[in-house]
Formats: structure tokens, C-alpha cells, sequence
């Protein structure tokens, strides 16, 4: 397999060229490929190296979140244009020998915060150990799953058009509470911009104006879909000419919804990918935003608990077929419900995050409730997690352990 894209780990993300940190029509392509071209591209994990495999959060508390993610490419592939389908079939996805490891992090509520931030606001982090498919934490006792690798984050370079209305919808948005902690969204940010091969008067116009990476698009983008693992294909509007495909934010496992915000198992790696074009076809298929098959492969997870949430928070109040508070609700069921075999909340909020769980909407039409579940899978644990007549027992040795906190 040809490699199109090899990173340094040692280097900056800043002095290798053939990465970017947002997103812009104007991004110079750093290869080009021809349909039916098969090839590999190495990636750095979305901090760009920022957290280290020790046993203190202080990483985790002072990331700069301003500079991720940091992607691999711009990939042109000739005779792209705007209106066709870029098809991506995933091939393979790998970790490197020497970075063996990966990481999840418990952000802090005024660093990033995530889906369970006002109930656990202070940084947190794991590191994980990879073997061959399984992966287990010292941070995280009694736990050993087969991860499902994938880029939580791959995407086409946006138009023009596409860009200014990114930009304008979203300070809309945050200015409708610019002071919120975590704040609404992100901004362009031109002092941390990473332009790829961009220099001069055009790179620093484009960093003012140029997309943050955080949130999925109609390009794609962070979409996170755990799935996305090799046998998987995906189907990318293209919005420029040669189309202009990144990808990065590599995770070896992870649970739906990432809802620790660095949720899932983050890591440097590989992508082996196969290129095709469907000409015209976003008219032909009245595509806006990327079509995704899933991967034949999956963890065999046969069990599992259904944790149920509805539209009733945790103060009591009632809310209107709200899918974002029922699953809220139904995530920390499942922590409460660890927490009596001996986790501490963090651990047991970090395993949501990490662990390939299931998270559906389940209902959405009985008025005033949605019901969302989530699959939590019995057999990564290496006690009996099911409920019985006896009740729960302490079953998690932690001798102390927990996630690593910040020790300044």
C-alpha cells in the first residue's frame, strides 16, 4: 500500500504541510490521486500531541482547543467537481507500533466541557493499552473490549458559498449568548490556524475566516460514527474542484454519541482508503450531507443492558419530545447503576464514552416524552453486571485507582 501521507510524531503539527487545522475552499491539495487509486494515510491524533501516556490530567486541563483537530490531506482526485460524489471505501484502519496507546478525557466545564459537564465539570483523563483488537485502561479496573478503529473525522473542502453560510449561521448562534460556558460554538480563530501549504497574504485571510473543525457539517466533518471502520464506505458531496478530502481524529474505540466530548479512545494511526467519483451525483441522489454504509465487522457483543432515559431531567422538569435530555437522562441511569459495583462516576461516565454502547431514540411521537436507550454490553466486564435477587456487590478492586486528575 503506497503511503500518500506520513507525519512525523516528533514534529510539530505547524511544520509539516500536509496538515490543516480548519476548514477553507482556498487549502492547497498536498497529493492528488485518480479514481480506483488505493493508498494509505498516517495521521496524529486531533490534539496534535498536546496529551501524554501519564497518570495526571494536567494535559487534559490545559489543551489548547483552539488548534485541534489537525487533518491529514488536502487529497484531490482528478476530474472531481463540484455537484459529484466522492466514494471512499475504508480499507483498513491501524494504530503505529510506537504509539501503541490512546487516550479519553473528562474536559473541564470551561475547556470544552461535554454532554455531562455540569454533573462532572473538572478534567479528568484515561490511557488506554492497546492488544492486537483489545484495549484496557489502568485507570479503568475490571474492563477489556474489542475496539471498532475509525476516524471520527473525514470530510471534503467546502465552497466558497458553503463556507459564508457556515460562518454566518453559527455567529448568529453564539451571539444569541455569547457568554455561555462551553460556549455555543467556535468561532474562526486566526491566531492557532494551521493553513496547510497556504503562506503569506492568503494564509492569513484565509485563518480569519477559516471553519473550526469541532462540529459535522454537510461536508462531513466530526461526525464521530463509531461504525466508519474498515469495510465501510462513504459517499462525500464534493463542493470544489478535485474535491479536497482530510481526514484525522483517529479513535480505536469508541461509544455513541462521544459524550465525555473527548469521548472516545483518541490516537495517532493510519487510513487505508480507495477512491471513486459518482458524477453528478448529489443531483442524481438529492445528496446534501454524506451517506455512510457501516463496516461488516463488529465487536460480537450479544448482551447487553437497556438503560432508558425520557424527557424528564434531572430537576424534575418536564420537556417536549426532547431526544437530548431523554438520552442525557438515560447515561446517567447507566452511571448510577456502575457506581454500585465500586466505579467512581468519572469511571463509569469515561466507559460510556470509550466502550462500543448503543445509543437510539427510541420513541419520538408519544407526546410529551421521547424515550432514548442506551446499550451498555455485559461481557466487557470481567464480573456479572446484571441485576439479581442478592443486589449489587462490590466488585471493582480499584485499590484507590481513578481516572488521573489535575495535580497543580
Amino acid at each position: 500500500m503506497k503511503t500518500l501521507i506520513k507525519v512525523d510524531l516528533d514534529a510539530t503539527p505547524e511544520s509539516q504541510d500536509y496538515l490543516h487545522n480548519r476548514w477553507h475552499p482556498d487549502i492547497p491539495m498536498v497529493a492528488h490521486v485518480k479514481p480506483g487509486d488505493e493508498f494509505r494515510v498516517e495521521c496524529i491524533d486531533w490534539t496534535g500531541g498536546q496529551i501524554k501516556n501519564d497518570d495526571t490530567a494536567n494535559d487534559i486541563d490545559e489543551v489548547d482547543l483552539t488548534k485541534v483537530h489537525y487533518l491529514s490531506g488536502p487529497i484531490g482526485v482528478e476530474g472531481a467537481e463540484p455537484g459529484d460524489l466522492m466514494v471512499v471505501d475504508i480499507l483498513d484502519v491501524g494504530v503505529f507500533e510506537e504509539s501503541n496507546w490512546g487516550f479519553t478525557g473528562l474536559f473541564a466545564k470551561t475547556n470544552g466541557g461535554g454532554f455531562l459537564t455540569d454533573h462532572y465539570p473538572d478534567a479528568r483523563k484515561a490511557c488506554w493499552d492497546f492488544s492486537g483488537i483489545y484495549t484496557s485502561s489502568r485507570h479503568i479496573p475490571n474492563v477489556e473490549f474489542a475496539g471498532i478503529m475509525h476516524p471520527g473525522l473525514i470530510g471534503c473542502l467546502p465552497s466558497r458559498e458553503m463556507l459564508n453560510e457556515w460562518n454566518k449561521r453559527e455567529k448568529e448562534l453564539y451571539d444569541t449568548e455569547p457568554g455561555r460556558v462551553p460556549a455555543l460554538c467556535t468561532l474562526p480563530y486566526a491566531d492557532t490556524a494551521h493553513m496547510g501549504r497556504m503562506k503569506g497574504a492568503d494564509r492569513d485571510r484565509a485563518a480569519a475566516e477559516g471553519a473550526r473543525t469541532v462540529p459535522p457539517r454537510e461536508h462531513g466533518g466530526n461526525c464521530d460514527i463509531k461504525n466508519l471502520t474498515r469495510g465501510s464506505k462513504v459517499y462525500f458531496p464534493v463542493y470544489v474542484k478535485d474535491g479536497g478530502l482530510s481526514m484525522g481524529d483517529l479513535h480505536f474505540s469508541q461509544g455513541d454519541g462521544e459524550i465525555t466530548f473527548c469521548g472516545a479512545i483518541e490516537m495517532a494511526g493510519y487510513l487505508d482508503i480507495r477512491v471513486s467519483l459518482i458524477k453528478g451525483g448529489m443531483d442524481k441522489y438529492a445528496i446534501r450531507n454524506p451517506l455512510f454504509l457501516p463496516s461488516p465487522l463488529t465487536p460480537n457483543y450479544k448482551r447487553h443492558i437497556i438503560f432508558e432515559g425520557i424527557s424528564v431531567d434531572e430537576s424534575g422538569k418536564q420537556h417536549y419530545l426532547d431526544p437530548f435530555v431523554a438520552y442525557k437522562m438515560a447515561c446517567l441511569n447507566a452511571i448510577e447503576y456502575m457506581k454500585k459495583f465500586g466505579y467512581t462516576g468519572e469511571q463509569a461516565y469515561a466507559i460510556l464514552g470509550t466502550a462500543p454502547v448503543e445509543g437510539h431514540i427510541s420513541g419520538i411521537v408519544d407526546i410529551p416524552n421521547a424515550c432514548a436507550t442506551l446499550w451498555l454490553p455485559t461481557e466487557i466486564f470481567d464480573f456479572d453486571i446484571m441485576p439479581n435477587a442478592d443486589g449489587p456487590k462490590i466488585m471493582v478492586d480499584s485499590g484507590g485507582v481513578d481516572l488521573a486528575k489535575v495535580t497543580k
